[in-house]
């Protein structure tokens, strides 16, 4: 009896340790959890603090690049009209130069040598279209608004010639013989009334016999100058310079 006695204690005493082997051993797994559970939570904080700052960055980044993105757009529309209004005006500066066709209403005046027969005594000159005809023409229309003209297809520029040689004409170091036909762009009725005024141009060539032909018309071509243009003494000036 004393034996089991001893024995049923010592089974206690046994299973009491054990009880608290088992528990101190549950705690440190506990705490072990807990721990590894806190750096897990940390680290998932500092990442996510990490990302958020690169989200943020990128963001900054974008809001940049699109306003970059902006302005170019607003520059390019800017160079894009500036070379617009250039081209628009260079075509304006050829055009006003001669140096491409053209076309609109106006006149078409047509001149040839008189066939009325000639007294014994008169020059036979007085009877022949000459280059102070076709300037004093030619002038009259520029002086009644003609945007352009051209003579038997010569376009008459700044720098056009018109001289006799001989029985020819030269205009544009081109000869051209009668008839010449005049092409004038303007307001039809402006260039034609120019022509016709008492004592005026035209009047003083029929005196003569000098064969004139005027014809309004709503679409007359004109050709461009395409002669050669040299400047051997004129340079431009430029700014500042004196």
């Amino acid at each position: 009896m004393k034996e089991n006695t001893k024995a049923h204690f010592m089974i206690a005493i046994i299973s009491f340790l054990l009880g608290l082997m088992l528990v101190a051993q549950f705690r440190s797994v506990q705490t072990d959890g807990n721990v590894t559970s806190i750096q897990r939570a940390q680290e998932l904080s500092t990442q996510l603090k990490t990302v958020t700052e690169e989200r943020d960055m990128y963001k900054r980044e974008l809001v940049e690049l699109r306003n970059r993105i902006t302005e170019y757009e607003n520059a390019a529309s800017e160079i894009s009209s500036f070379t617009e209004a250039m081209k628009k005006e260079l075509e304006k500066v050829r055009m006003h130069a001669g140096l491409i066709a053209g076309t609109g209403q106006g006149v078409v005046i047509t001149l040839d040598d008189s066939i009325l027969p000639r007294q014994p005594g008169e020059d036979p000159n007085l009877f022949l279209i000459h280059d102070e005809d076709l300037l004093k023409v030619i002038n009259e229309l520029f002086a009644a608004g003609a945007e352009a003209v051209s003579v038997n297809g010569q376009r008459i520029i700044t720098t056009s010639e018109i001289r006799c040689v001989g029985p020819t004409i030269i205009i544009n170091s081109v000869k051209l013989a009668p008839p010449f036909v005049i092409h004038a762009v303007g307001d039809p009725e402006i260039l034609e009334t120019a022509l016709k005024m008492r004592g005026g141009v035209i009047e003083s060539l029929q005196v003569f016999g000098i064969q004139v032909s005027i014809k309004k018309q709503d679409k007359i071509e004109i050709p461009a100058y395409t002669g050669p243009i040299q400047f051997k003494y004129l340079k431009p000036v430029k700014a500042g310079e004196k």
